[in-house]
């Protein structure tokens, strides 16, 4: 009998400690996993704000630059780097379409034939905008620049020049642009032209009406074509993509582009 009670003694003693051990492996288990939750998450906190930081530098290292028309070689030196260290942080992910998608403000550009634009007037609004929500493999791309001639257009949107183009995914960060049109439109005239053309003194005639509403409708849409050839074209390197901002490169030392996200041109 005292056997039978020592053997089921320590039979319930081996049960308990089995109990109690994985009872403390539980928790064991729960506490490491909370301490690498929060770990991570600080990690993560400290990467986010670290990427935060390196965005507000660039942006910073743009602002006096007329978007890039006047740059010094050391300014064009630390733009690099600051370029750079935003790239770095989402370096060969795939392209968020829908991220890409919609209105986007150019802050900076070392990029030669956009920067002739700038030489004319560099206060011009320039804006890309992407049409390609829902879609895997490319879409639209719309360059609006919105000018103005002194006296003659209105001061800050006297009229809009479009110049829209295909583009088509070809790896993983790299799109190929197909440019199709270049179109002026939305042109307002400015108070002394429409008092040139209709004075206020006299009676508005059928043909000065005619001239104004002729004038507001107006569009004139080229195609863009080298002789010879098919649509003109380029390669361009989508090197990093949030929310707020989107930097590119074009293939083949074409120049950098810095753009913020924008409201919505229509």
């Amino acid at each position: 009998m005292n056997l039978a009670f020592n053997l089921n003694l320590s039979s319930s003693l081996c049960i308990h400690r089995r109990r109690r051990s994985h009872t403390l492996n539980n928790v064991n288990r729960r506490k490491s996993k909370s301490i690498s939750m929060a770990m991570a998450s600080s990690v993560t906190q400290a990467y986010d704000s670290e990427l935060e930081n390196n965005k507000h530098e660039l942006l910073t290292s743009v602002q006096d630059t007329q978007r890039g028309l006047l740059t010094t070689p050391h300014q064009r030196s630390s733009i690099e780097e600051a370029l750079v260290n935003v790239e770095g942080s989402n370096m060969g992910d795939p392209i968020d379409f829908n991220k890409l998608d919609g209105t986007w403000r150019l802050q900076y550009t070392s990029a030669p034939d956009v920067l002739i634009l700038f030489q004319a007037a560099a206060t011009l609004p320039f804006f890309q905008k992407f049409e390609c929500r829902h879609i895997s493999n490319g879409g639209i791309i719309r360059n609006v620049v919105r000018w103005s001639i002194p006296n003659f257009l209105e001061e800050q949107e006297g009229a809009t020049l479009v110049v829209s183009a295909k583009f088509t995914l070809v790896s993983v960060r790299n799109i190929y642009l197909q440019f199709q049109e270049i179109s002026v439109q939305d042109i307002n005239i400015s108070e002394q032209l429409q008092a040139l053309i209709s004075p206020a003194i006299l009676p508005r005639s059928f043909i000065s009406l005619q001239i104004l509403q002729y004038l507001r409708a107006f569009k004139a849409q080229f195609p863009v074509r080298n002789p010879g050839r098919e649509s003109v074209g380029g390669l361009y390197y989508l090197s990093y993509l949030d929310d707020n901002m989107l930097l590119g490169r074009a293939v083949g030392g074409g120049g950098v582009f810095v753009f913020t996200r924008a409201q919505s041109l229509y």
